[in-house]
């Protein structure tokens, strides 16, 4: 996915979801492997309010490709892992 329509994708309206998406897109997307930029243009296509859950840590996606890529966001949003462990 071209950087333009990526940004457009993470705009997604509800200000929890930009917060996360849209300084990942900006700061670390374009520095991902290929395989990476795939899951996350994948995770772009799940619904807001499962990766409002997932992002804000109220639940964890069934999918172990979203898992780890809901993962890999938190870690750059300088996010707490669940546990409290970095």
């Amino acid at each position: 996915m071209d950087l333009h329509r990526l940004r457009w994708a993470s705009r997604r309206g509800m200000l929890e979801l930009d917060l996360v998406l849209l300084p990942f897109v900006e700061n670390v997307y374009a520095g991902l492997p290929s395989e990476d930029q795939a899951r996350f243009d994948a995770l772009l296509e799940c619904e807001d309010q499962d990766l409002f859950n997932w992002f804000l840590r109220k639940g964890v996606p069934e999918d172990a490709e979203h898992r780890e890529t809901v993962e890999l966001v938190l870690r750059h949003t300088g996010l707490q892992p669940e546990d409290g462990s970095q």
